[in-house]
């Protein structure tokens, strides 16, 4: 497995395109910015590098074998979900509420990501095979086919019980749903020839831009907006990954939800019927950005 990245040559390492994490919500958001983008005039799906963190990784897959306007298109025919309902408050922490603690009893993100990695742990041994083998499942459908594309993708994930960062790629020996269904692993550990992995935005961010280093022109596309719940000292937020790369000579711009996409998102981005309006919303934005990228993306 590669657990880190070299820029390829300077012909094929121009164009890096990062897509964040963001729940279903930004799954669809971010299916209809590149969508709109496509309209624009502005493909990004030619990008030299495709950065996927967990929704994103999901999202670069699925940009990588099927046009965005068919992807647009499928999450608007989808049959309606009805919007999905509170129930009773659970006894004892939220998963949020878990994972917030732990978070604000590390010493650093290195030690955080052990710490979540072990809870994750926890949590698939009550999960048990039958809900690895349906997490599996739910993550094939998503994918246009269950091969690597032939393309420069990179999906993140973080080993749970070591905490190290892991990049997934095609020469990384693990099969394309494993390694999308290791890097949307957000609650339990998901585990690939016996070693188990949690949520890639658990790496440094839901972005992970930072990957980009050495790209000459680099799009970041964040459904969270580059926030983090890292304390600030981490520099994990993307702010800090947009100026270290600038730092390195990288031009770099970002797309984030604007009014209208945060108002479709709701207060739960895991909820399925919030979809259409979130990628109609990132539809707009991508048509309405697609002029000023223009010249930024071209070749």
């Amino acid at each position: 497995m590669n657990n880190t990245t070299t820029p390829g040559p300077a012909h094929t390492s121009e164009r890096a395109l990062v897509l964040g994490g963001g729940g279903s919500a930004g799954n669809a958001w971010l299916i209809g910015v590149v969508a709109g983008l496509l309209e624009g005039g502005v493909d990004v799906t030619e990008a030299d590098l495709v950065i996927g963190t967990s929704a994103g990784a999901t999202t670069a897959v699925q940009i990588s074998g099927s046009s965005p306007s068919d992807l647009l298109a499928a999450v608007l025919a989808a049959p309606e979900v009805p919007r999905a309902q509170r129930g009773p408050r659970p006894d004892g922490p939220t998963h949020l509420e878990r994972t917030n603690a732990i978070i604000a009893a590390s010493a650093d993100i290195a030690d955080m990501r052990r710490r979540i990695g072990a809870d994750a742990i926890e949590l698939a041994a009550a999960w048990g095979a039958e809900g690895r083998e349906r997490w599996h499942r739910t993550v094939a459908a998503r994918l246009p086919g269950p091969h690597w594309p032939n393309r420069n993708l990179l999906l993140t994930a973080v080993e749970a019980d070591t905490g190290e960062p892991v990049e997934l790629d095609r020469d990384s020996g693990v099969d394309l749903v494993d390694a999308v269904a290791a890097s949307c692993a957000g609650g339990p550990a998901y585990a690939i020839d016996g070693r188990d992995y949690i949520d890639g935005g658990y790496r440094r961010s839901s972005e992970n831009a930072d990957l980009a280093a050495g790209y000459g022109r680099v799009l970041v596309l964040s459904p969270l907006g580059g926030r983090t719940r890292h304390p600030a000292a981490w520099r994990s937020e993307l702010a800090a990954q947009v100026e270290e790369l600038r730092a390195g000579g990288s031009r770099v711009e970002t797309i984030l939800p604007d009014a209208d996409s945060l108002e479709a998102f709701g207060e739960n981005m895991m909820d399925l019927s919030t979809r259409p309006a979130a990628a109609r919303a990132g539809h707009r934005q991508g048509q309405g950005v697609a002029a000023r990228l223009s010249g930024f993306w071209s070749r």
